[in-house]
């Protein structure tokens, strides 16, 4: 029974390393990977909003008229331009 036990320990050792980056990378698919990744983490960060859509929806629940406008143009669900001119937040931020 241990030997049954320890042949599907070193079975599933062999397996998880079959699957790690370096051995992928030896058959050429790792890396025609990591090309198109790269490119794509570069541009990434620098066209990220300064904010998260965070589940804040209401005028209330912003600090100021910039943040209650990138909510507003970057968050689905928001209820904080009563008059749909594009101006969040008229009466309370952005006036």
């Amino acid at each position: 029974m241990k030997r049954i036990l320890v042949l599907i320990v070193i079975g599933l050792v062999a397996w998880k390393i079959s699957t790690w980056p370096v051995f992928l990378g030896w058959s050429g698919n790792y890396l025609s990977g990591l090309q198109g990744t790269s490119t794509a983490a570069a541009v990434s960060p620098s066209s990220a909003p300064p904010f998260k859509c965070d589940g804040r929806k209401y005028c209330s629940q912003m600090s100021s008229c910039t943040e209650a406008k990138g909510f507003l143009q970057n968050c689905p669900g928001v209820e904080m331009d009563g008059d749909n001119d594009g101006v969040p937040c008229e009466s309370q931020w952005c006036q």
